[in-house]
C-alpha cells in the first residue's frame, strides 16, 4: 500500500482513510443481525457502495476540492477491491473484469440512489432492489435503510470540510442512525 500512497494525488492517503470509515461503518452488525442485510459478499458490497455513496455525496458538497477528494475515495475503493479480489484467488487475467464490474455496478447503485433522494419511497425501492436482488427484503427494511442513509447524510454534513478532507470522517452506529 506504501506504493500507492507515493504514485497517488495528494488527496489519496486522506481518501483511503475516509473510505476505511465507510467500510467499518457498512461492517457494523446491526445491517446484518437486525435489518436483514444479505451477510454475503453481495450484500456486504451493497452495505459499503450505499455507504460509499453516502460520503461521495456529502463530499461533492464542498466543491472543487470536495470533488476531488471525492473521486480520490472512489479510486481508493477500487484499489481496495483489486487487491481484495487478488487475495480471494481471483486470477490475474479475471481481475480486470471483475473489478469494472464492481465499478459499474457501484455507478448503477449511486445513480439510482441519487435519482430517488428525495423521494422516501423511490429510495427504499433502490435500495431494495439492490440488497435483496428480487428477493422480498424483511418488512421494513428498505424504509429503515432510508432513514439510516439520510441520518449518515446529516452526521457527515455536520462535520466540518476541513476535518474530512485530512481523512477524518465519524459514520454514526447503524443502531443509532436509524432510530
Amino acid at each position: 500500500m506504501a506504493g500507492f500512497f507515493k504514485r497517488r494525488g495528494k488527496h489519496e492517503q486522506a481518501a483511503y482513510h475516509l473510505y476505511g470509515s465507510a467500510v467499518a461503518a457498512a461492517r457494523d452488525p446491526y445491517l446484518y443481525a437486525t435489518l436483514g442485510l444479505p451477510d454475503t459478499l453481495d450484500g456486504r458490497f451493497d452495505a459499503i457502495c450505499l455507504h460509499v455513496y453516502v460520503l461521495i455525496r456529502r463530499l461533492n458538497q464542498d466543491n472543487p476540492a470536495g470533488a476531488e477528494m471525492a473521486q480520490a475515495v472512489f479510486d481508493a475503493m477500487f484499489h481496495d477491491m483489486d487487491i481484495n479480489l487478488r487475495e480471494m484467488g481471483v486470477s490475474d487475467m479475471s481481475v480486470g473484469k471483475r473489478n469494472r464490474k464492481m465499478w459499474e455496478a457501484f455507478h448503477g447503485r449511486s445513480a439510482a440512489y441519487a435519482a430517488a433522494w428525495d423521494d422516501a419511497d423511490a429510495l427504499a425501492a433502490a435500495v431494495g432492489r439492490n440488497f435483496w436482488r428480487g428477493a422480498e427484503p424483511p418488512a421494513a427494511s428498505p424504509a429503515i435503510l432510508v432513514r439510516l442513509v439520510r441520518a449518515q447524510f446529516a452526521a457527515l454534513l455536520a462535520q466540518s470540510a476541513t476535518t474530512i478532507m485530512a481523512g477524518t470522517v465519524q459514520f454514526l452506529p447503524a443502531e443509532e442512525a436509524t432510530r
